[in-house]
């Protein structure tokens, strides 16, 4: 099954993460089909991308149990070589960083969990529409890693250092109608 389902009607690209067992959890192949999709996106007449999660949340971000592969491996050979993007990011921040590059607008449609990975994803989207019930966090502080997706270079765009320094420092979730008020969400709406 693939981890992301791209479909194009009426020039409007519709990326939409299918993990839906798993509330779209991100493994390295939902990394690698979301750089994927992006590239797939960039290539075609689309004019403009929705972003959305299949299931229950957008994304509940990285799949923990899908890193110990990673064990006693050389992480920094891991993360350090840039070899997405021309160059500029590691395969981890391509997930987010390939739908900020892209030259139409990417509109991320957000439900259920948009946490760790699936909050930098988002954060790559032009604008961000939320269900009420959607629930944000920044959690990699909750798991002892950096978030580094590309979503910290961004967040700064959208919002003040001392709420990037909540989400950060406490990984605790907000809900919708606070991310908007903070400006990480545009808009909440029954019908995002």
């Amino acid at each position: 099954m693939s981890r992301v389902i791209v479909t194009t009607a009426d020039h409007i690209a519709h990326v939409q993460l299918n993990r839906p067992e798993k509330r779209n959890a991100a493994d390295p192949e939902m990394f690698e089909a979301l750089s994927a999709a992006g590239q797939e996106v960039a290539a075609s007449d689309a004019r403009a991308v929705v972003l959305s999660g299949a299931g229950e949340g957008f994304c509940a971000g990285i799949d923990i149990g899908s890193l110990g592969g990673m064990v006693g491996k050389d992480i920094e050979a891991m993360i350090m070589p840039r070899t997405h993007g021309a160059g500029t990011t590691n395969r981890w921040q391509e997930a987010a960083m390939v739908w900020h590059r892209l030259d139409v607008p990417v509109i991320a449609a957000l439900h259920g969990v948009c946490f760790g990975a699936g909050l930098q994803i988002a954060l790559g989207a032009d604008v961000r529409i939320a269900a009420p019930d959607t629930r944000l966090a920044v959690m990699e502080m909750k798991w002892g890693i950096v978030p580094d997706m590309g979503g910290m270079v961004l967040l700064p765009r959208l919002v003040r250092s001392d709420v990037i320094r909540q989400l950060v420092y406490t990984a605790t979730p907000i809900d919708a109608a606070k991310a908007e008020r903070w400006g990480l969400v545009t808009e909440v709406s029954d019908t995002p």
